[in-house]
């Protein structure tokens, strides 16, 4: 089990809120609970980011700065490739998308 400090921070209301929501609904065992995931979950962020600012940093310096260009195509490609997961429109029928059925 970790240690635990005491900490005094000013919090917006709107997330006070939502914290004793969310330990009202069974969702975190306390406020101070609910706290800590999303401190955690922050930490987990900006070590995340740290990451891939240094991948990135060592790919370009081996294979150049990534262009405006490239970021596009690459972002072309993936809604290319990408899966509709939301409801289909009124009338349209259900099925596997177009080029993904079983062979």
């Amino acid at each position: 089990m970790s240690t635990k400090d005491r900490l005094s921070a000013s919090v917006d209301a709107e997330l006070i809120a939502v914290a004793h929501e969310a330990v009202t609904h069974g969702r975190a065992e306390s406020v101070s609970a609910w706290v800590n995931d999303a401190l955690r979950l922050k930490a987990d962020h900006d070590r995340r980011l740290a990451a891939l600012d240094e991948f990135l940093s060592e790919y370009e310096a081996e294979h150049g700065e990534i262009t405006e260009q490239e970021m596009r195509d690459a972002a072309r490609r993936a809604r290319a490739g990408a899966v509709v997961v939301r409801g289909r429109p009124a009338g349209q029928a259900a099925g596997p998308p177009e080029g993904r059925g079983a062979a």
